[in-house]
């Protein structure tokens, strides 16, 4: 082995050491090591990656969408996303989530066949290769779990061949009481083997069954995997359900030691075949555990800031900004090499466990009663008391937010409007869901055949049906894919709005939602207002002690701040982003 690699291996064999303390295995750890270097093919000279390096800025903007969310008749949708996204997003997105499109067998394409493979419904890997070229591409890595119709659980169930020895078994009189999961159904699957009857541990559903860990043949699969998909454009990894992959008998196995050190491993591992290349964990728990995941700007570099959606949507459910307010005041900024990749809508419902020691009983009963008065969907778990508890809320985010607590009013759009603004001003790199992007409301249909709550979220749109949705200036398509573009054409081009710029939360009452933002060389100001009431509220300019020596310009307006004693008047749900003029504006 080349003298220039050593430190790396060095490096892989300590994280492997301390995955595997616990474990009896029977391949050494510097040989282990040797195998994942080889299977990533990594060059001869690997040179250290830079330490709290940003491999992001203002202009990146994510949109997350299924590989068919548009179909069009004898047309591969993968091809027709490409075609879309050239026509009507070109100069606003960079970066494209392409939900998992390998051929599967439930949840959507969360339960992998052939994490090789292209579904032939989709379309190829040309394809996949193509949008890479064009758009940052940034992929799930189902790492937790795979189809039970794969091939690798068919030869367990052999008990011969790749795959025999790949998923997590226990015993039904094993302590699993303290186990930590999402879900409302058994545990444990039975499955008769060649070896006799095991039972399979399936966090999510009997479909979806667990990967053991433990082997190392596992880590050195999806090593592979991961080869192949930075090979084919892979930038950004979205690592599904990362917080579940270890498991310890007894244990709540959620969030283990071994469970972080396998994300740093798999950090050096990419990050030394391509620097550039980002990890994004989805860890659907409370904040405090979310936060965990930064470790030391050496685990992911960055982490979905789920308690978002839903403190967000509770504000303009009350019009009261108390909760996010305090949220916003609490969370940590991500340091350089870090960031939060923030959203308020995703193919699946909006997680209330993120919520959880943020917002009140009271608060959370009525946040899902109004909810469920809009068409919404409720999803249940099983807590480790045996309690059932709202696990998500199901339902498109334009029908989310139709109204207030008191009912339906007639400030949809504005509210959903609001909620965006917020978003996109907000420290990290937004995420934005096709169907918000859109303004899709709830399939129902859909819902209707699959049974599946979150279906009623995962609209499948006729090309041609969608383009004559946005040339009606009746209906509100058009308009909500015009607004939400104007929103990202200003965002993308302030440096106060890089992901890492500095941010303070404003106070400025219950009704008005403020933070300021400065850009990381402190030339630029952005004071972000929003009215999240159904009522005009003034907003004195006075309290945001703008300097008297610079000019002030109101991005989304256009219009210049003359008067700095003045009261601007915000209508319901508007939006104001008030900058100095600094370069770049």
């Amino acid at each position: 082995m080349p003298a220039q690699i050593e430190p790396l291996k060095n490096k892989l064999i300590q994280q492997l050491s301390t995955i595997y303390h616990e474990v009896a295995l029977e391949q050494a750890t510097d040989d282990i090591a040797d195998a994942l270097i080889d299977i990533m093919r990594l060059p001869s000279e690997v040179l250290a990656p830079t330490p709290f390096s940003n491999h992001w800025s203002e202009a990146d903007i994510v949109l997350i969408t299924y590989g068919d969310s548009i179909i069009k008749t004898a047309q591969p949708p993968l091809h027709t996303l490409k075609v879309f996204l050239d026509n009507h997003l070109k100069n606003t997105i960079n970066s494209v989530h392409i939900l998992p499109f390998f051929p599967y067998s439930s949840d959507d394409g969360f339960s992998v066949i052939d994490y090789s493979s292209v579904n032939e419904a989709l379309g190829t890997w040309q394809d996949i290769t193509e949008i890479s070229q064009a758009y940052q591409l940034m992929s799930d890595l189902v790492i937790n779990h795979c189809s039970s119709r794969s091939a690798w659980f068919d030869n367990f169930i052999k008990g011969e061949g790749t795959g025999h020895d790949f998923f997590f078994t226990a015993q039904l009189d094993d302590d699993l009481s303290a186990v930590v999961r999402p879900r409302t159904s058994p545990l444990l699957k039975e499955v008769i083997t060649g070896k006799g009857q095991k039972f399979v541990w399936c966090t999510f559903s009997h479909d979806q069954v667990d990967f053991d860990f433990r082997n190392p043949e596992v880590l050195k699969a999806f090593a592979a995997i991961i080869r192949q998909y930075l090979d084919s454009g892979v930038k950004i990894f979205r690592f599904d359900a990362i917080a579940f992959i270890w498991k310890i008998v007894g244990r709540d196995s959620i969030n283990l030691p071994q469970t972080h050190e396998i994300v740093r491993l798999l950090r050096t591992l990419i990050e030394s075949a391509d620097p550039q290349a980002i990890i994004i964990t989805e860890t659907n728990i409370p904040n405090t555990q979310n936060l965990t995941y930064f470790g030391n700007a050496n685990e992911a570099h960055g982490i979905y800031n789920f308690s978002l959606p839903p403190l967000l949507i509770n504000t303009l459910l009350t019009g009261n900004c108390l909760y996010l307010k305090r949220w916003l005041m609490s969370m940590p900024p991500s340091q350089d090499g870090t960031l939060y990749f923030n959203f308020i809508a995703s193919h699946d419902g909006i997680g209330l466990r993120p919520a959880e020691g943020l917002l009140s009983d009271t608060e959370l009963d009525s946040l899902i009663h109004t909810i469920e008065s809009f068409g919404g969907k409720i999803s249940w778990r099983t807590s480790n008391t045996g309690e059932q508890k709202a696990y998500e809320m199901n339902i498109a985010l334009y029908d989310a937010l139709q109204g207030t607590v008191a009912g339906k009013d007639h400030w949809n759009f504005e509210r959903f409007i609001c909620a965006h603004a917020v978003m996109f001003a907000l420290e990290g790199i937004p995420g934005i869901y096709i169907h918000s992007m859109l303004g899709t409301q709830n399939d129902y249909k859909k819902l209707a055949n699959t049974h599946n709550s979150r279906s009623i979220n995962r609209h499948c749109w006729h090309e041609e049906a969608l383009e004559a949705a946005l040339a009606d200036s009746s209906l509100h398509h058009a308009k909500v894919l015009s607004s939400l573009k104007t929103l990202l054409k200003i965002r993308i081009k302030q440096p106060a709005f890089h992901p890492n710029a500095t941010q303070f939360t404003l106070h400025l009452g219950l009704q008005l939602f403020g933070f300021w933002r400065q850009s990381q060389n402190r030339k630029q100001s952005i004071f972000c207002v929003s009215n999240v009431s159904d009522q005009a509220i003034a907003l004195p300019l006075s309290e945001l002690n703008l300097i008297v020596t610079q000019a002030w310009v109101e991005l989304i307006t256009g219009e210049n701040i003359t008067e700095l004693s003045q009261e601007i008047i915000l209508s319901p749900y508007q939006t104001v982003w008030i900058a100095n003029k600094a370069e770049r504006i």
